[in-house]
């Protein structure tokens, strides 16, 4: 059960072949591609945001 020092190389996978790809494939990257450019979009807008603590505030009376 004993390994002589150092990791195991992991197994080679076989290398897959580049296949052709169809309408279908090339419009649901298309979408991906355009949905996460949204989301990035809606991120950086979301992180700047105004002051933290913001929002409605309430005047506290003494």
């Amino acid at each position: 059960m004993s390994r002589q020092g150092g990791k195991l190389k992991p197994l080679k996978q076989a290398k897959k072949d580049k296949k052709d790809e169809d309408e279908d494939d090339k419009a649901f990257k298309e979408r991906k591609k355009a949905e996460e450019a949204a989301l990035k979009a809606a991120r950086e807008k979301a992180s700047k945001g105004g002051p933290p603590g913001g929002g409605i505030k309430k005047s506290a009376k003494k």
